[in-house]
């Protein structure tokens, strides 16, 4: 286990401010012994928890050709078919996952391939799991050409609690399956969309893990 890059700052500020407040709770409440563990107990808690956020546990990846893997820790909230209109303009099939702020939040490659396409749009921050959060939230969209032929639409959705999200891909990048591509904070989701004969592999409300977990399966021609 090791601490993810985008939280060691996020970390290094939050604990001067903890301890900061400490001392000046334990300066203006000498002898309140009880309240000051309490108070203490209670940054110790708030500590952690943010720590546990940024979390980055080694994964033992596999590639394969025509196999997608999760982009990113949570659980399979959406399995349907939908018109994709922002780069296909035709019907797909969408899978999503709901990372809520206890999940890793990295999010990683599904599949190996060329990124044909890649935008940022600044948006809202509805929660993750509204149905408009998809097309209305902050987001990226990336669109990689799988080296076994179909493209692959991946999508990086900002949520209610999360406000900054960080991308390691261009257009013209050659990604590989299970790395990282980029990182959500504070709550999020990540849509995929798939050609309409790809294999669905999950089910509604299955919990799966990021580079680990088999998603569907494209077919190959």
């Amino acid at each position: 286990m090791k601490i993810h890059k985008e939280g060691r700052r996020i970390l290094f500020v939050t604990l001067l401010i903890l301890l900061a407040l400490n001392l000046l709770v334990f300066n203006f409440n000498k002898g309140a012994d009880l309240v000051n563990r309490l108070f203490a107990g209670a940054t110790v808690i708030v500590f952690l928890l943010i720590l546990q956020f940024f979390r980055s546990p080694f994964r033992h990846l596999f590639t394969h050709e025509d196999l997608l893997l999760a982009p990113a820790d949570g659980k399979v909230v959406v399995i349907e078919n939908v018109f994709e209109p922002e780069y296909f303009n035709d019907e797909r099939k969408q899978i999503s996952i709901f990372m809520s702020p206890i999940n890793v939040h990295v999010t990683r490659n599904p599949i190996s391939g060329m990124v044909k396409y890649f935008k940022y749009h600044p948006g809202n921050y509805l929660v993750a799991w509204h149905p408009k959060s998809s097309t209305q939230n902050e987001r990226t969209t990336v669109v990689v050409e799988s080296d076994s032929g179909p493209l692959v639409l991946f999508r990086q959705i900002a949520g209610a609690m999360a406000r900054r999200i960080v991308w390691y891909v261009n257009e013209g990048d050659e990604v590989t399956q299970g790395e990282e591509f980029g990182f959500i904070k504070f709550g999020s989701r990540v849509d995929v969309f798939v050609p309409m004969d790809t294999e669905i592999k999950v089910e509604l409300g299955q919990k799966v893990k990021g580079g680990a977990t088999v998603i569907c399966q494209l077919k190959v021609k």
